[in-house]
């Protein structure tokens, strides 16, 4: 008996085998710095057919693969937080919905154009408008730019979207329903079901869940046990109804969004979504037939390049429009140059109704491999890709870009310091500046949600990120005597000298560094002094208690 046979026998050892070679390959994309999602659908496609061929519990497979699903769009739901979308204003919701109207018509005639029926160019464009919420959040969260401006607006309008992909997949879920029924009938159906599952949900948010998740929460355990069973629960009835199962666990998951303790469910729940979500993506190799794929690869270029190129220039057009920088449009702009882990289960719900074939589910899956892993990069190095075409961008910017420059516009008086980051150590300077109204000071800080509180409590706050190589041509500097800041990141300090001795700006500046490496690195770059703040505290502390007591 060979080993194949011998794993083949038993779904164990096939699950041992597949987790292993999912550690190895996510090591290896680790490594390459690429998201998970692209490891697990080439590891699908090595223990497939196409490959070493050991899988045979296909239904083992697939059944995690659904739970998975749910844990995903239930934690989707739960952290359904449209207060983002209102904090950055109308540009998530017009950039959001602009995107997916202009990509999906787009991209539709681009499917026309190839051959491909109208029914099959459809679900190909409304696949590749969806971008990866996922991915973002974790890359922009890396890069610490999940409270920029930019970041804010692109978790605003991947919000939208991923509104717009529930909605979607809600009237695709009636449409593929019984073919004995009429459409009347069952667009009927379906809108009485779905007004019963929302009243369910309305109930159990009000009336239910308060007081149960309050009692279950004397148990962590107890609490995420129930948070599984009720998403699972939802699911089972969005199926049962005539909905998609999806539907019913994003619904569980908004009907738990306005618990007190979302946050520590969300928390316990990402680690075991992720690894369910591994299931989803072998799965999906798994069924890839390479013979069919390999005939998809000029049309999976094509959609892969307008995916690549034409998603962020919709995005820099839009945001143009609306007055912001071209910076500030770029660095959103490409969070949309990818498709999404919901672009791959819409293909697969597309497959299950009988609207698409397995050759366009293939061609969306390749799309989604080419494009997230390119846009990794794409994101990863986004300043370094602006600095290089920066002038090129300018077409996308309007002459007064005042969405970022309005700010600027009412304060045209001389400032005395500049500090740039009001965070713990900047927050607790302004504060002791304050106790000296004749003294001018003007803050500069990233975060839009902290400009906007900071200016209703009537402090001269604007937004500028230190990242920005503009940064300079934003700020009254040059009068100021005084310019320092509190953003302990070497590369960002030395970038902000290096502009500031371009300017010729003939001030004192003083940096920041949170270790003795970044100190001795920004020593030799100008600065008067740099600040350390933890050492500065044990040393007061010392100074002013432990010393007299020695």
């Amino acid at each position: 008996m060979d080993w194949i046979s011998l794993i083949s026998e038993n779904p164990f050892y096939e699950f041992a085998i597949i987790l292993a070679l999912a550690a190895l390959l996510g090591a290896l994309g680790q490594l390459l710095k690429q998201p998970l999602i692209v490891v697990f659908i080439a590891l699908g496609i090595i223990v497939g057919p196409s490959a070493l061929d050991i899988v045979s519990s296909k239904e083992n497979i697939n059944l995690l693969a659904e739970i998975g699903i749910a844990v995903l769009l239930f934690i989707v739901g739960l952290k359904l937080d449209l207060r983002i979308i209102k904090s950055v204003g109308k540009v998530a919701l017009l950039t959001g919905m602009g995107q997916v109207l202009f990509t999906s018509l787009f991209g539709y005639f681009i499917g026309l154009a190839l051959g491909f029926s109208s029914l099959h160019s459809f679900y190909i464009a409304v696949a590749l408008t969806f971008s990866s919420t996922i991915i973002i959040v974790k890359l922009l969260s890396d890069k610490k730019e999940i409270d920029s401006l930019h970041g804010q607006i692109a978790i605003g309008f991947l919000i939208v979207q991923d509104i717009v992909v529930i909605l979607v997949m809600i009237i695709l879920s009636a449409m593929g329903r019984s073919e004995e029924a009429s459409l009347t009938k069952d667009v009927i159906r379906t809108f009485f079901s779905g007004i019963g599952l929302l009243v369910v949900t309305v109930v159990a948010m009000k009336w239910i869940i308060p007081w149960l998740s309050a009692f279950l929460a004397k148990s962590q355990e107890l609490l995420t046990l129930f948070a599984i069973a009720w998403a699972v629960a939802f699911t089972t009835a969005g199926e049962l109804i005539g909905f998609s199962g999806e539907v019913g666990a994003f619904l569980a998951g908004v009907s738990l969004a306005s618990s007190p303790f979302k946050d520590v469910i969300s928390s316990r729940l990402v680690s075991l979504r992720d690894f369910l979500l591994l299931f989803f993506f072998v799965l999906l190799g798994l069924e890839l037939d390479m013979s069919v794929i390999s005939s998809q690869i000029s049309p999976a270029l094509i959609f892969s390049v307008f995916v690549l190129v034409g998603n962020p220039i919709i995005v820099l057009i839009i945001m143009g429009i609306m007055g912001y920088r071209k910076r500030t449009s770029f660095l959103a702009g490409l969070t949309v140059a990818q498709i999404s882990e919901f672009s791959l289960i819409f293909a697969g719900l597309g497959l299950y109704v009988g609207h698409i074939t397995e050759e366009i589910v293939g061609l969306i899956t390749l799309v989604g491999l080419i494009t997230i892993g390119l846009s990794t990069y794409l994101i990863l190095y986004s300043h370094q890709i602006y600095g290089f075409i920066s002038p090129i961008l300018s077409i996308f910017e309007r002459s007064n870009p005042f969405r970022e420059n309005e700010e600027i516009s009412s304060m045209q008086k001389k400032y005395d310091l500049i500090l740039i980051g009001l965070g713990r150590f900047g927050k607790k300077l302004a504060e002791n500046l304050d106790e000296h109204p004749e003294f001018n000071y003007l803050v500069v800080d990233f975060d839009p949600e902290v400009v906007k509180r900071e200016q209703k409590r009537g402090r001269d706050i604007i937004y500028g990120d230190m990242e920005d190589p503009d940064l300079l041509q934003q700020i009254p500097h040059k009068q100021a005597r005084i310019i320092v800041s509190s953003v302990a990141d070497y590369q960002h300090s030395v970038q902000l000298m290096k502009s500031l001795r371009h300017e010729k700006f003939e001030g004192r500046v003083y940096l920041t560094a949170a270790s003795d490496e970044s100190y001795k690195l920004l020593s030799v770059c100008g600065a008067e002094q740099i600040l350390r703040p933890h050492y500065m505290a044990a040393n007061n502390f010392y100074q002013d208690y432990l010393k007299k007591l020695i």
